[in-house]
């Protein structure tokens, strides 16, 4: 049987992968939903059509990396809830709003469609906004104090900014003519403003944690840690210019800003993990404090090996089916 430290850090892996995952996936549906012109029944229709097949699936992510926390991290699990309470029940409420809308926009009268997608682009505003709230009290570290709370205000404003960036470049690679002129425009305002909000990440994190600071500037961290920053700064600006040129000669090039997209997350995915591992409640809880008994976990992971690359062959069987320009979405 595995050691408990490595089954630990087994699964603050399989959590980490459902969390970045689900703000890939999740993330573009989301701004997609935020981005939805109110006032154009016709794109709107097309927007919707375009994470059609992909929306509620992708939400499995995040039910697999809650369902991880709460069995194999109970403590934090426990924490953490109590820490969010407010938070989580907006997201949830939020998501309730998404599912309902989604599916009565297509199927009421024609002449409520425009409440249900005024519903859908809310759900999608208020999803986003308490993650990226949840987000900033867990950088600050659960902090009780009104400096966190503005803190996580910002953080807030930031994932909704880089959810309507990865959002939009989804759209730019999905969609054609007029829509996808509009995304491109879309996904350059949203674009600057998710690089201010990395760069303001970046300049916290480090100063409110003293942790943190002496392992980002202090060797061999720093060597480590510097391509990332500069990476995602390069990243940004050929999308930027990238963008400002589209569309190419036969849509060349669309999927680049979508794949860059992925690559500035996973970026600061990686730069906020190695911050905190192997802290899972920052500065007060660890992995191995937290980790359910060595049995459990091993139990645990017999079912993760079966469950966790059924979802990735799904996923990625999906994604492979519906790939290609968004198409009218119906029900038969």
């Amino acid at each position: 049987m595995l050691e408990a430290n490595t089954l630990s850090v087994i699964f603050i892996a399989l959590m980490g992968l459902a969390i970045f995952l689900y703000a890939v996936l999740d993330g573009y549906d989301l701004g997609v939903g935020a981005l939805l012109p109110l006032s154009d029944s016709e794109k709107s229709d097309q927007m919707i059509a375009s994470i059609g097949p992909f929306w509620d699936a992708n939400e499995t992510w995040l039910v697999l990396a809650v369902g991880v926390l709460l069995i194999a991290f109970p403590t934090a699990h426990s924490f953490i809830l109590k820490e969010l309470y407010l938070p989580v029940a907006v997201l949830l409420i939020a998501l309730i709003m998404r599912g309902v809308a989604f599916d009565f926009r297509v199927k009421a009268a024609f002449s409520h469609r425009a409440v249900w997608n005024k519903v859908f682009k809310t759900g999608s505003i208020l999803a986003a906004l308490s993650q990226g709230y949840m987000l900033g009290l867990y950088v600050m570290g659960f902090e009780e104090s009104y400096s966190a709370h503005l803190f996580a205000l910002v953080s807030a404003f930031g994932v909704l900014a880089a959810y309507t960036y990865i959002g939009a470049c989804w759209l730019v690679m999905k969609t054609e003519g007029e829509l996808q002129k509009k995304a491109t425009r879309w996904a350059r305002k949203a674009g600057r403003f998710s690089f201010a909000g990395v760069v303001l990440v970046s300049i916290v994190n480090p100063v409110i944690n003293p942790a943190v600071f002496e392992r980002w500037f202090s060797l061999p961290g720093v060597m480590l840690l510097l391509p990332m920053p500069i990476l995602c700064f390069i990243l940004f600006l050929v999308v930027d210019r990238l963008l400002k040129r589209m569309p190419l000669e036969n849509d060349a090039a669309c999927w680049i800003p979508f794949l860059a997209a992925i690559m500035i997350f996973l970026l600061s995915f990686c730069g906020i993990g190695y911050s905190f591992f192997p802290d899972i409640v920052p500065g007060k809880i660890n992995i191995f404090e937290a980790a359910a008994s060595a049995k459990s976990l091993m139990f645990i992971l017999w079912g993760a090996i079966i469950v966790v690359p059924c979802i990735l062959a799904y996923t990625f069987f999906s994604y492979r089916v519906f790939w290609g320009k968004v198409r009218e979405l119906r029900y038969y």
